[in-house]
């Protein structure tokens, strides 16, 4: 699927991928002689070629000295930036570029975690950490989609019934995106509320299109008690419910995507 994405013309800065693509040593090579770039997930056992031999990757890490780590985010998570130790090791490949060893350290539990590199030239330990990092985001789509748009709750085994449940979560998944950017951009929350989320339209959504069990002013009145608890609030705040402050110009958008 790669080859046939890059054959057709597309270019990608990097690859990358869990450990499923890392221990795939064609996968590796069929990058390699395209001169691809990849940051790709290895086991722990998985054997890596070094200047004095083959050696297992988490046997590597005992050889490090201290000063070898480095602390660096791996990007922003939902408290903060997610810092992690991070070394690298030099690796031989019969292919020209450069190929590396990736290690990232817990700072907490000191958990391990290791990554096959290549790009045909040099590149600094934080290209390699942002994009092994980058990964996150696409594990974080498939948590979304699965939450909002019923992505793992298909029944089906063939490929061909499969491809139509996940190309329709997918769609639901971007429309709800979409809806969120839209209102981000045209009408800013008020201070008072956290601005609308991907959630935030699906409950609406289903409230007032799918099912419409109560009145819309029942719905939209839930929607801003939400928001206003989700919202930092100073010691002297207090929560009033009021109105529905979802406008009758903003309903309309969101029933009328």
């Amino acid at each position: 699927m790669i080859e046939r994405f890059l054959d057709a013309g597309h270019r990608a800065a990097w690859i990358t991928g869990d450990e499923v693509y890392g221990g795939n040593p064609k996968l590796r090579a069929a990058l390699e002689a395209r001169g691809t770039s990849y940051v790709l997930a290895i086991a722990c056992s998985a054997e890596v070629p070094t200047v004095a031999g083959k050696f297992r990757a988490d046997s590597l890490v005992k050889r490090l000295p201290e000063r070898a780590w480095q602390r660096l985010s791996a990007g922003a998570g939902a408290k903060g930036h997610r810092f992690y130790d991070w070394a690298v090791i030099d690796l031989t490949d019969p292919h020209p570029g450069s190929s590396q060893l990736l290690i990232r350290r817990n700072r907490t539990a000191g958990e391990l975690a290791f990554y096959r590199c290549f790009s045909p030239g040099p590149v600094p330990l934080t290209t390699l950490v942002r994009v092994a990092g980058s990964r996150w985001r696409v594990e974080e789509t498939f948590q979304a989609e699965e939450v909002l748009a019923g992505l793992d709750e298909h029944q089906v085994r063939r490929f061909v019934s499969w491809t139509p449940w996940v190309t329709l979560a997918m769609l639901a998944h971007a429309f709800l995106a979409a809806v969120r950017a839209d209102e981000h951009a045209r009408h800013p929350a008020p201070e008072e509320l956290i601005p609308l989320s991907c959630n935030e339209i699906q409950r609406v959504f289903v409230a007032l299109v799918v099912r419409p069990v109560h009145d819309d002013a029942h719905w939209l009145s839930w929607s801003d008690l939400r928001r206003r608890h989700q919202a930092p609030r100073g010691p002297e705040s207090a929560i009033i419910i009021g109105k529905p402050r979802i406008r009758p110009d903003v309903l309309s958008r969101l029933v009328g995507h």
